[in-house]
């Protein structure tokens, strides 16, 4: 059961505030399919905390990498957490666009590893931080890089086309 008023969750013998900005990338960093497939991305990562009993307080799909500030409960390590978001995340992905298995060999979709810290009383500097990633992105030089020619460039556009009908 939630507190609403200092965010903690509770139990009969256990009050919990685990929350953590956590940060993870595709592999290679690569832009088009990500920034094509984002919002898809997106339903399956919320699908996949859901099921986890995780709460994400806030959350961004960037361009290249994904930010979320979430609940974990205490009986879950975050780094089973994450094992299990990102692998699951990668068998459904490649489940529903079954090209993106050529592109990614070995079905690795994410890179190895991610970046988590422990929020404590920053929950509201952290959340105005992911949701303002984006636009320091588009400030950023990186985001300008070239990247090299993709294959599967032609299908995904033709893809979100579709889907935008």
């Amino acid at each position: 059961m939630k507190n609403q008023n200092n965010d903690t969750f509770s139990l009969a013998h256990t009050t919990w505030k685990c929350q953590y900005h956590i940060v993870f990338t595709p592999k290679y960093h690569r832009k088009i399919i990500f920034g094509a497939l984002r919002t898809e991305i997106g339903k399956i990562l919320r699908e996949l905390c859901d099921r986890k009993g995780v709460e994400i307080i806030e959350a961004h799909t960037c361009i290249d990498h994904v930010h979320m500030l979430v609940s974990i409960p205490p009986n879950e390590k975050v780094s089973s957490f994450m094992g299990y978001l990102k692998g699951k995340s990668t068998m459904i992905i490649f489940e529903r666009y079954a090209k993106l298995k050529y592109k990614y060999g070995n079905r690795h979709f994410w890179s190895r590893g991610y970046y988590v810290s422990t929020v404590g009383g920053n929950k509201q500097a952290v959340q105005k931080y992911i949701q303002n990633q984006e636009k320091e992105d588009m400030i950023s030089a990186q985001v300008g890089m070239v990247e090299y020619y993709d294959p599967f460039k032609e299908w995904l556009e033709s893809y979100v086309k579709e889907q935008r009908k």
